[in-house]
Order: C-alpha cells, then sequence, then structure tokens
C-alpha cells in the first residue's frame, strides 16, 4: 500500500517567489556593481590613468548582467532541480512504474503538481489492481458459469437419450424422465435468464424503469403466497410481518419483484433446514424497507465484503441440497435494482444471523 499524499496546510504563489529571487538578485548585483564602480575610481585615482578611468564604466554592465545571472540561477537552483524530479517522475509514470512518487516537498504550485502526479499515479495503481481483481473473479465466474450450465444440459442430454431409446420400465418411470428433463431445463433457463439480466441491468442505455405507484404490500404478499410451497418442501417456515395494505411506492413493479425473489431464494438456500425466513415491511418517512431475515452458516467478514460483488459467489458447499445451484448473480442483480431506484441493499451479519434490507423510495407519481 502506498501512502496517501497529504495536501500541502499553505500556499505560496510560484510567480511571487521567482518574483522576490528576481528582486533580491537585482539587488545584490546592484551592490556588486556599485562596490566595483567605488573600487574602480580608487584604483584609477591611484594609478592615474585617465584611460582605465574612461574604459571601466564598460565593463560595469556586463559585470551587472552577468552577476545577476549567476545569483538568479544560484538562488532558484532548488526550483530547477525540483522541476527535474517532476520530469523524472512523470517519465518513470509513464514507464509504467506506478509505485514511483515524485519527492517534491514545496508549498507552492510545483508541491500542488507532484501531490497530483503521485495522486494520479496512486489512483491509477488502485485502479488496475482493482480491474485485475475484476479479471479473476470475471475468469472464475465464467468457469463456475461454465460447469452450472454443462451440468443441467448433460442431464437434459442424457434423459433424452433414454427417453429416444425407450430405455424406461414403466409409465411411471418414463414420466419421472420427462419431469426431469423439464426441471433441468426451467433450471438451465434460470441461469440463462439471471445472466441476461444482469447484462441488461450493467449496460448503459439499457436500464430503463417502468415506474409506476404500487401497493408493495399486495406485491409482497402475492410472491409469498407463490413462495410458500417451496419453503415448506424445504423444512422452511415463512413468518410474515408486513404490517397494513396499503404500502404504496413508485418502483419498477417487475424489477422490484426479481430483487425480492432472489433476495427469498437466496435465504431458502442458506438456511439452516429446518429453519425460519422472516419477512419485514416497514414503511418509514421517506422510504419504504423490505427486510428478509435467516440463519445459516455464518461467513467470514472477507465473504461479507464480497457477497454483493459481480462475478462473486460462495463455495457451492454453503447451497442446499435440496435446490439446484443458482448463478451467483442473485444478490448482485438485486442491489443494481435497488441502485437504479435511487435506493439500496445492504446486508447485517452477526454470527449466524442474516438480514437483508432492500430499501426504496415512498410513492412519487409527481416526478
Amino acid at each position: 500500500m502506498t501512502e496517501h499524499v497529504q495536501k500541502p496546510k499553505r500556499k505560496k504563489r510560484i510567480q511571487m517567489d521567482i518574483l522576490l529571487r528576481m528582486i533580491i538578485s537585482l539587488a545584490i548585483s546592484i551592490c556588486i556593481s556599485d562596490v566595483f564602480i567605488m573600487l574602480s575610481v580608487k584604483i584609477g585615482n591611484a594609478l592615474g590613468s585617465e584611460w582605465y578611468l574612461h574604459f571601466f564604466p564598460y565593463l560595469n554592465f556586463p559585470l551587472f548582467v552577468i552577476a545577476f545571472i549567476m545569483i538568479f540561477l544560484l538562488l532558484t537552483r532548488r526550483i530547477v532541480k525540483d522541476l527535474i524530479k517532476l520530469e523524472h517522475g512523470l517519465e518513470k509514470i509513464a514507464e509504467g512504474n506506478l509505485g514511483f512518487r515524485v519527492a517534491v516537498d514545496r508549498h507552492d504550485e510545483l508541491g500542488n503538481v507532484a501531490m497530483n502526479i503521485n495522486r494520479m499515479a496512486e489512483r491509477l495503481e488502485e485502479q488496475i489492481a482493482k480491474e485485475r481483481k475484476i479479471e479473476q473473479s470475471r475468469m472464475e465466474w465464467i468457469t463456475g458459469l461454465s460447469h452450472d450450465l454443462r451440468t443441467p444440459l448433460t442431464s437434459i442430454i442424457g434423459y433424452i437419450q433414454l427417453l429416444k431409446t425407450e430405455s424406461f420400465r414403466d409409465k411411471e418411470e418414463y414420466s419421472r424422465f420427462v419431469q426431469n428433463t423439464y426441471n433441468k431445463a426451467v433450471h438451465l433457463r434460470k441461469l440463462l435468464d439471471d445472466l441476461f439480466e444482469y447484462t441488461r441491468l450493467t449496460s448503459v442505455g439499457d436500464t430503463q424503469l417502468n415506474r409506476k405507484d404500487i401497493d408493495l404490500f399486495q406485491l409482497l404478499e402475492q410472491m409469498l403466497f407463490e413462495f410458500e410451497p417451496l419453503a415448506q418442501e424445504n423444512g422452511i417456515r415463512m413468518v410474515k410481518e408486513i404490517g397494513p395494505s396499503p404500502t404504496m411506492a413508485y418502483v419498477d413493479s417487475d424489477k422490484i419483484a426479481r430483487a425480492i425473489d432472489n433476495l427469498l431464494m437466496n435465504a431458502l438456500k442458506y438456511s439452516f433446514k429446518p429453519g425460519t425466513i422472516y419477512v419485514r415491511l416497514k414503511k418509514l418517512p421517506t422510504h419504504i424497507t423490505i427486510e428478509v431475515q435467516n440463519r445459516g452458516t455464518p461467513l467470514t467478514k472477507s465473504q461479507v465484503n464480497k457477497l454483493f460483488d459481480r462475478f462473486y459467489k460462495v463455495d457451492f458447499s454453503r447451497s442446499s441440497e435440496g435446490i439446484q445451484a443458482g448463478s451467483g448473480l442473485g444478490l448482485s442483480i438485486a442491489r443494481n435494482i435497488a441502485e437504479l431506484h435511487q435506493g439500496s441493499l445492504t446486508l447485517h451479519h452477526a454470527d449466524d444471523v442474516f438480514v437483508f434490507t432492500l430499501e426504496v423510495p415512498l410513492c412519487n407519481s409527481g416526478s
């Protein structure tokens, strides 16, 4: 980690600094010129040479100019050295050495330039590290997704082969093969839908919301009614604390429903079984929150920090055996949907308790 460059507390304009050195150089040069005149007059009088007295004024001006230039260069030597350091630093950074920092300790424009060069290099270094991390995560995600897509596809091909060759004992086994083929096909479509939805949400120019005033109470009530049989099959009890109707919000109902469904499926996959999922709907003065709470295998701090990252997927060992593995994009999609609504999706994790909070704005049909 590189140290963050501190902003100078005191600023001096470099023009004033150079002007001051110029005035000092001029004053010293005038003093030297006066001394030279006095010495020349004394020497000329001592020698009694008229020629010398007439000649030395022609030497005075060149001496004055030379003295002024030498003193000015001497007084501005540090500025020149710092400029050379800036040039050297920019050359090093341009060559790709982003860990290099310009060592210019000044409180003027040159100091600001050095500070901004160091800040630029620091941010470029952080950005490149971030991009490398994202690329690594993307490759890991592509590998995982390829595995996820191959598994149901292989099963579908296998069942179709069995059906094609009539390798079943009776009608009951035939029906089971057909049902399994259908389930695998639905799972494959769900994986592809997640990939398409994530790509669409993160694509520039394709994130238009179809907002309208909807009753979140009714939406949540309907979704939980449809979700409860699946929860019961997996030994999960649903507890609803969704308050009174109506609870109006100005949102895209399809996308909000997708975000809620992703949270419910995430809780179902990773809950202890048997277990309980709590769903709460709260209306606050400026926004509405939907909470999904469950108990599951605790995560490390590093896993919690990465949980909403794109292309991040928690280890397969945490997923429920009774539910097919997802694409790993559910939470990322849900957060993108929340942010498109100027809302948020956060996680509070303590021990084995997970509370996901989806926040959306209140009804705002006039906007």
